[in-house]
């Protein structure tokens, strides 16, 4: 566990197989319970996962779901691309991704709006 900008980072590294969603689960858990601010959100950081799998999106939806319960948002931090497309594949992005950063955009537009002009 480690906490940054007021966030609590929960790592998950290695390969995880069905047997260790539980376990995760239980270990955010009991981390989350030894917090003393509530509603901080949660950062899973998955940068140091082998492979993702079947087993890892269920260990994230899961993480998610244990996290929201204990009254905290989690995201999902340095997911590789085969992960962001896994989790885009089943809809868990919306979810558990952090929302992109506009990208050099404006307030507003000078284009005339249709029917205006």
């Amino acid at each position: 566990m480690d906490t940054t900008d007021g966030a609590i980072v929960f790592l998950v590294a290695g390969l995880v197989e069905p047997g260790d969603v539980p376990r995760l689960c239980e270990e955010l858990g009991a981390l989350l319970a030894r917090q003393p601010r509530s509603c901080a959100p949660v950062e899973c950081d998955v940068g140091g996962v082998t492979r993702p799998n079947l087993a890892l999106l269920d260990a994230l939806a899961r993480l998610g779901l244990t996290a929201q319960r204990l009254g905290h948002p989690l995201t999902v931090r340095n997911a590789p691309p085969a992960l962001h497309a896994l989790l885009e594949l089943v809809g868990l992005d919306a979810v558990l991704m952090p929302p992109a950063a506009p990208e050099d955009r404006t307030t507003g537009t000078s284009a005339a709006r249709p029917g205006t002009t």
